[in-house]
């Protein structure tokens, strides 16, 4: 499909899903605000029905498109391998996108960004104005300050991330403090620890910054909370 204007991805395991609501209205509603006549109405009507289609089986890695031309289409992928440890680099220059709280306009930019990240990064750092770090090309950031769970301020300009939103209702539930505030790469680095969350991985833990290498990170956090995401997961309709 050429002309993206929305799309929106997420993992399918067995037959579950995680905050499957919560993507269909991110994709529901991008498509109601995309500028072309898509009634919200028929943006639900198409979600609900391929749905229903997808398989309660296997590993799979769904996305759903919306083109400019007003024309819905669904890609049936198999689910990537999940990611082990995580090398990332930060982007040299201003964020380039064009449309930075919807998926789908910058996908295939994000793609060429990516994959010239230097010293072989896994994912490329995206900054604010400020110099402050907004999210990876394919990943929300959180990351630990002792014992509060911390994210960029939610008026930044961002992709409104499922995971991102599962975490902090877990992080509620068990009684978590939560805090948003502007960070640095070079203060991110120095963190407790620090996450990518998305929705085919869930969380990965930073290991490595640009060129430095691998941190084991025995004391993670990482698999704790990614056992409560998966408690989240609920069947398919």
């Amino acid at each position: 499909m050429t002309d993206l204007l929305v799309a929106d991805s997420f993992l399918v395991a067995g037959g579950k899903v995680r905050g499957l609501e919560l993507h269909r209205d991110r994709f529901v509603g991008s498509c109601a605000a995309a500028g072309i006549a898509v009634e919200r109405v028929r943006a639900e009507r198409f979600w609900d029905e391929q749905i229903a289609r997808l398989p309660g089986f296997g590993r799979w890695f769904p996305r759903f498109e919306l083109s400019s031309a007003g024309e819905f289409a669904v890609q049936l992928r198999p689910a990537p391998p999940i990611g082990g440890a995580v090398r990332v680099a930060v982007h040299d220059g201003p964020d380039p996108r064009t449309a930075p709280r919807v998926k789908g306009p910058d996908l295939e930019l994000l793609g060429k960004l990516k994959a010239a990240a230097p010293d072989r990064a896994d994912e490329i750092l995206l900054l604010d104005t400020d110099g402050t770090v907004l999210e990876a090309a394919y990943s929300a950031i959180a990351w630990w300050e002792d014992d509060t769970l911390c994210f960029p301020p939610s008026d930044r300009p961002f992709l409104p991330s499922v995971t991102a939103h599962l975490l902090r209702k877990i992080a509620t539930t068990q009684g978590v403090e939560i805090a948003e505030h502007p960070i640095t790469p070079t203060e991110l680095q120095a963190t407790t620890e620090a996450w990518l969350l998305n929705a085919l991985h869930g969380i990965r833990p930073i290991h490595a910054w640009n060129a430095s290498p691998i941190d084991p990170l025995p004391n993670s956090q990482a698999p704790h909370w990614q056992s409560h995401l998966t408690t989240l997961s609920t069947r398919l309709p």
